[in-house]
Formats: structure tokens, sequence, C-alpha cells
């Protein structure tokens, strides 16, 4: 339904000047009708102005006013403001009506004093000082808005910025270990100098393992960055052999397991049930959580990587190590996207990781949380739904 709705005008010089607010219930229409009909039928010796307002429409009028139910009628004009609310308007009306005429005589006289001793005509302004105090609280409205979304693209553009200056530093350490690992291959095949004979078939299976591994990270450290910035993140689900995919994973991982002295236990039973998944975007998760417990775990320590059928319908897998842990008031937190704990700020990282994990699990319908006790490490859990095609 269109309830018709009057925007205030400032050249009004109607002595009394009324404003009827309504909303877009279907009654509206009825009662600007009932109260129309009852202030033409009413004894007026003097003119009047009825405006309607959509509070819909106008929301700023109605703060202004400080509405806090409709349909409301307001005298605006002569002083003082009086506000008539609730279901019985038109008997309201009906009984404020006299004493209106005379506040308008009583006006009407002193402005014609006021005039005669100034030699000047006073038309009554109140419209005109409502529509610009209005106007003013709109226009405020609108600023606090603007600087809203200034503060928040400002926000982003210096995310953007530290992103490529970490991802300009990050991305020297898998470059320069491709680097070696190609370079040390090439030296081999030179068959000029000595170092062909010690160059084994077992050497060079090793660099191009490596050489392999690091591409890869170098692959989802890009996509991590496209996800974050908005500007890649389809999904491919089919039928996925999760354990696979997982030990395909702690293989490429090996060598950044070494370089720490980690121990690395499983758990994968061989009939686990496979998973309707996206076997890149599932590959990034692990990843994530196995790189973070790598990082956070201390030199020499264990990390534990297992998987269980949590039901019937649902895989867990668990990554857990025996870092610093999460505090308890942050273990919601650390999946918000860009959040990093105080302890971290000084260390390398984008913030996203966690977020993208999440937002990852939940596109597979699945689950993300962490269980952790302050001091004694932490365990990553996410479940997947199983394939049932």
């Amino acid at each position: 339904m269109q309830v018709s709705s009057e925007k205030i005008t400032a050249n009004s010089e109607m002595p009394l000047q009324l404003l009827l607010f309504v909303d877009r219930r279907p009654t509206s229409r009825e009662q600007i009708q009932k109260i129309r009909s009852c202030l033409r039928a009413l004894e007026a010796e003097y003119a009047f102005e009825l405006q309607v307002v959509d509070v819909g429409k106008q929301p700023y009028l109605a703060e202004h006013f400080k509405l806090v139910a409709t349909p409301a009628l307001i005298k605006i004009h002569p002083e003082p403001r009086q506000t008539l609310a609730g279901s019985n308007l038109v008997a309201q009306i009906e009984k404020w009506w006299p004493r209106w005429q005379r506040m308008v005589a009583e006006y009407l006289a002193n402005l014609q004093s006021q005039a005669a001793s100034l030699g000047t005509n006073m038309p009554p302004n109140t419209l005109s000082s409502i529509a610009c105090s209005a106007e003013l609280i709109r226009l405020s409205d609108e600023v606090f808005r603007l600087e809203q979304e200034k503060e928040s693209l400002v926000e982003q553009l210096q995310f953007k910025d530290r992103l490529l200056a970490m991802l300009a530093h990050d991305l020297r350490s898998p470059l320069t270990a491709t680097s070696i690992a190609l370079e040390t291959l090439e030296m081999g095949q030179n068959r000029k100098n000595g170092y062909s004979d010690r160059f084994t078939p077992e050497l060079a299976a090793q660099l191009l393992k490596q050489a392999r591994s690091q591409t890869r990270t170098l692959d989802r450290m890009i996509t991590e960055i496209l996800q974050a910035t908005g500007t890649e993140f389809r999904m491919q689900f089919q039928k996925l052999d999760l354990g696979m995919l997982c030990r395909e994973v702690l293989e490429e991982f090996s060598y950044r397991f070494q370089q720490k002295s980690q121990h690395v236990e499983t758990d994968i039973p061989s009939d686990l049930a496979c998973v309707y998944a996206d076997r890149e975007r599932l590959r990034q998760v692990i990843a994530n959580l196995l790189g973070n417990a790598i990082k956070y775990n201390p030199a020499g320590g264990k990390i534990e990587v297992s998987m269980l059928h949590r039901t019937t319908q649902k895989i867990q897998v668990s990554i857990c190590d025996n870092g610093p842990g999460v505090p308890d008031e942050n273990r919601d937190r650390i999946f918000e996207d860009r959040f990093r704990l105080k302890r971290d700020e000084a260390k390398d990282g984008y913030g996203i990781g966690l977020a993208l994990c999440q937002r990852i699990v939940r596109a597979h319908y699945g689950r993300i949380w962490v269980d952790s006790e302050l001091g004694h490490g932490s365990c990553f859990h996410f479940t997947l739904p199983v394939y049932s095609r």
C-alpha cells in the first residue's frame, strides 16, 4: 500500500500548522482519511495546514520530533508544540480544536501588534525551521555513513598494502629454496664438473620433491592473497579420499618438519569414508593448519594428525600441537578476518589463514573450532560431509 507522504515545505504562512506521522501499515490510509474528514467538519475560523509524513520515507523527521510510535499528530504552530498519539486521534483533535483556535487568535493578535510597532509583516516560519532542522539531521546521518564507508575503504587499502609488502617478503623463501634445488639439479646434469660423480638418482629425486613442494607453497600463498582480497574463490566438489590427500600434504611438509626436528604422529584409518569436497581448497585448509602447528610448536615438538567418523555423515579431522595455546577469550575471534593475537603481531603472517579455513569449511557445510589449554598446546578440528552418492 502506498501512503501519501508530503515533504515539509518551507514557505507555508498558515497560522495553524499540523503534521500527521504515519507508517506503511494497511490501516494508515484509513486513518489519514478519518483525520482529514474530521478537520474538514470542524469549524475553522482561521486557515490551517495538514501535512502527512511517512516515517519510512523521512525517518529523520521522526528523529527530530523524538517519535516512538505512529500514528501521531503534532501541532507545530503556534507554540508550544503539542503531540497527540494513540488510536483515538479523531477524538483528541475534536477535544483540542477549540483551544487551538484560541491560540491562533492570540498568536495573530500578537503578530499584528508586533508588525504595527516594527512596521513590517512577520509570517510564521515554523515549517521553515523544522525543514532546516530535519535536513541537518539527514545530512548528519549521511556524513556519518560516508565517514564509516571512508574508514572501511582506507582500512581495506592499508590491508592490501600490508599484504603486498608481506607477500613480497614471504615469497623470497620458497623462491630461494626452489632456485637452489633447480641450480643443484642443473649442476648435477653438467658432466663437465666433478659434481656429477656425486649426483645420485636419490639426490635428484629429493631435489625435485623439494622444488615441487616449494612451488606448491608459492601457489598456496598467492591463492590465499587472492581469496582474502575477494578476487578468487571457486569451489569444485567431487568424491575425495581425504586420508590420501592428508598424506600428500604431510609428505610435502616433511622438509619443514625436519628443519625444526618435529615429530609427526598420524592416526588415519584405512577404511575412512570418502568426503564430498573441493580437493584444492581442502589441501589449503590442511596445509594452513599444519603450517600453524609447525610455526607455533617448539623445535623437537610433536604434531598429531588424526581422522575419525564423528557420525555416519561427518568426518572429523584434528591437527594438534604442544605450542603456547590460545587464550579462552580468543578461541572464536582467531577465525575472524585479519585478527591476530597480540603475541603474534611481531611475527610474519597476514591474519587471514584461519578466516579462509573457516570460509572453506563452511562452504562444505562443515564446522571448524579449536580446543586449547594456554601453555599446553592446541587442537584444531573441522568436519566434512561424507560422500553419499
